[in-house]
């Protein structure tokens, strides 16, 4: 049976469906292609698929249940890599509505696909953002995440409540990935280290959020992709432990778990771009600004549930990273980067 991978023309999802083609897998790739950001972008993204022999492009609204339930139907899928999504903290507060139809009505088309197939394992993408007001750190699992600041974090939060009462109903396996700002090649033109690149690259100033004062657990996108196929080879079973009752990350009653992926470390915002000023070759002019709505101070990631479950540690320095980054930027974008 084929794996089921939504987002395919998305940041994550793309390199998702890239790994698993190259290990032999059959991909059958879901994306509505939404105009949140550049449309050539994402084709651009789609055109590393095309040509694989074992893909199939399928491009379904997940939010339009007759088109979902014909998705699952006509390609049963025994896995489901769920990565389809509406992203985007500060979009969330002018955009609400389309959170709740991308976000929260098509991941409940999701998981009945999942029941009328009898699904082996579902693997979907949280977000550290369901952390929300915790002052914790590092974020674990096995902190409560009841207090988020955003839509998008809302939505999340109750894509975690979903997968899991869907699990204890039906028995479907079920587990949720807590991503940590993910960046790298092929990086969504929306978020910071394509913003500042071209910002940088063209001398125009750039924008700073709470002076500088913010700290990210920056997550390389193979890290990413290498932690997602691991936890889809792990199936969730129901916790026997007496403390699983109250205890967030695990279950008593549903085969459904929640790890973080992160690189396990909060780096300065001020380091990153220095990094990146350094590996572009100029500085950039900063224009300092408040804290935004919906935006949070700081985010750390405790991986040690991922690294029991699977032996493996999300491991590439932010160093390493950005000269990657750097070099597909310049690359794709050219040396102007627009």
């Amino acid at each position: 049976m084929p794996v089921l991978v939504t987002g395919t023309a998305g940041f994550i999802g793309n390199e998702i469906a890239l790994r698993l083609l190259d290990r032999g897998e059959a991909v059958v790739g879901v994306d509505c292609l939404t105009p949140y950001y550049d449309l050539s972008l994402k084709e651009a993204r789609l055109a590393r698929l095309a040509e694989r022999p074992r893909f199939v492009e399928s491009r379904v609204d997940l939010a339009d249940r007759d088109a979902s339930v014909e998705l699952f139907a006509t390609h049963r899928p025994e896995c489901i890599v769920h990565m389809a999504a509406q992203p985007g903290v500060r979009y969330s507060i002018e955009h609400p509505h389309a959170y709740v139809d991308c976000n929260v009505t098509a991941f409940l088309n999701v998981l009945e696909g999942c029941r009328a197939v009898e699904a082996k394992h579902l693997v979907y993408a949280s977000s550290s953002s369901v952390y929300g007001g915790n002052e914790r750190m590092p974020f674990s699992v096995h902190h409560p995440a009841d207090h988020p600041v955003s839509l998008y974090a809302a939505t999340k939060r109750a894509n975690e409540l979903m997968a899991h009462t869907y699990a204890h109903l039906y028995g479907i396996p079920a587990t949720g990935l807590r991503f940590f700002t993910v960046y790298g090649p092929w990086g969504r033109p929306d978020m910071a280290p394509v913003l500042f690149a071209k910002a940088i690259s063209n001398g125009r100033p750039i924008d700073i959020y709470n002076d500088g004062e913010m700290r990210r657990d920056f997550t390389y996108i193979d890290d990413i992709v290498e932690g997602v196929l691991r936890v889809l080879a792990v199936i969730p079973a129901p916790s026997d432990d007496p403390a699983a009752a109250e205890d967030p990350a695990v279950s008593p009653v549903a085969p459904h778990r929640v790890y973080n992926i992160g690189n396990g470390r909060a780096v300065d915002l001020m380091r990153f771009i220095a990094l990146l000023e350094e590996a572009l070759g100029r500085t950039a002019e900063k224009n300092m600004m408040p804290m935004q709505p919906g935006d949070v101070k700081e985010t750390w990631a405790d991986t040690a549930d991922l690294e029991a479950a699977t032996g493996w540690k999300p491991g590439i320095g932010i160093e390493e990273g950005v000269g990657r980054f750097v070099a597909w930027y310049r690359e794709y974008y050219g040396a102007g980067g627009e």
